[in-house]
């Protein structure tokens, strides 16, 4: 057992949940490798100490490029906007310190692309931040699908919707400009990573995208906005499954609507992030008397649910998902082994993305 310094690049929402977790993982998991809160960055002096006494850190800086260059700092986790994910990653893997980059990748495809050209030049261990997929419900909904309990997959719906941005008089933020901060840069991301993750690569979509709220107040007047407020495609898969996603930051009512449903020769499940401690499951096999979905609660039997708790139906939340993140970046970095999703993977979801700004564009289906 032994420590390993710890660099977190924002201190704001994610970087405390990434310093919560890696004060955590340790005892949640009992992982080898102990992380020590070495450092911590922000965008002022007075933010970054801030961060420091609040979530415990050793140091702060100002300045990421003091933070990577640290020779305390072994790994580095970046939890800063999209637009500075590039030039933090490609420094930190020039020096060889495993890197953990939250979602989406970078703020374009030439980003991801230089990210993954990065790691892989300078061998360094590296991982992309897509928590929900993390969840004991969803990590036994995987199991299933690739172990053949449900068949050959034919139907994949998926969607992201909240509604943060659901009401027109919301003054205009950071989020209402630039395609990058748009609900398909920002949401997107997550469903296209299970599309992807549970029923393989996407081989064609055809895509409609478009803003709901084309102004917002601003403290001069009405501020244009610049990015998409929902979207949709319908796609192929390359199994041949056929899917439709969908993705929302203006559907009323829907905080956490992080939802599929899996449909296959032999069964189908239904799942939402919205009760995410429990997913129904149909098997058609069943006796014709006991046909229907079955509710089924997670507990110590499904994946990375026995080390928060004991008892079945007691739950986990979004936290600890962030947690066995963080277990599976240590894991990553003890064993030198990649561990899923690396930067090509959170590429892989740009490139969905791309496509579907293409097909958009074009009013066409569209190859990946």
């Amino acid at each position: 057992m032994r420590e390993i310094g710890i660099g977190i690049v924002g201190g704001g929402y994610m970087g405390k949940a990434h310093a919560v977790a890696m004060a955590a993982v340790g005892a949640v998991f009992n992982t080898t490798l102990r992380p020590r809160l070495d450092m911590v960055c922000a965008t002022t002096p007075d933010k970054a100490e801030h961060y420091r006494r609040a979530y415990g850190f050793a140091r702060a800086t100002a300045d990421w490029r003091a933070l990577v260059a640290d020779p305390g700092v072994e790994a580095v986790v970046i939890a800063s906007p999209q637009e500075t994910h590039r030039a933090i990653a490609e420094a930190a893997c020039a020096l060889g310190k495993p890197v953990f980059c939250e979602k989406p990748l970078g703020a374009s495809l030439a980003d991801s692309a230089a990210m993954v050209a990065a790691a892989k030049a300078s061998g360094a261990i590296n991982m992309v931040g897509f928590n929900y997929i993390r969840t004991p419900a969803s990590q036994y909904v995987r199991h299933l699908v690739q172990s053949g309990a449900l068949g050959q997959i034919t139907w994949f719906r998926g969607e992201h919707s909240e509604d943060f941005d659901a009401d027109p008089t919301r003054p205009a933020t950071w989020r209402n400009q630039g395609q990058a901060n748009g609900t398909m840069g920002d949401l997107a991301p997550h469903m296209i990573n299970a599309a992807l993750a549970l029923i393989g690569p996407i081989a064609r979509l055809s895509a409609d995208i478009a803003t709901v709220h084309a102004t917002r107040p601003g403290p001069d007047g009405p501020v244009t906005v610049t990015n998409d407020d929902i979207g949709q495609f319908m796609c192929r898969f390359a199994s041949g499954a056929i899917g439709h996603l969908s993705f929302s930051r203006v559907a009323l009512g829907r905080k956490m609507g992080y939802a599929y449903e899996i449909t296959g020769t032999k069964g189908a499940i239904r799942f939402d992030q919205e009760d995410q401690n429990a997913l129904w499951l149909y098997l058609a096999d069943d006796t014709p008397g006991q046909r229907g979905f079955r509710k089924i609660l997670t507990g110590p039997e499904h994946p990375d649910f026995l080390p928060f708790c004991q008892g079945p139906g007691h739950g986990t939340g979004y936290q600890d998902q962030i947690i066995i993140e963080a277990r599976d970046f240590l894991r990553a970095i003890e064993t030198g082994a990649p561990v899923w999703p690396t930067f090509a993977d959170g590429h892989a979801v740009n490139l969905v993305i791309d496509a579907a700004h293409r097909s958009q564009a074009r009013g066409q289906w569209v190859d990946l």
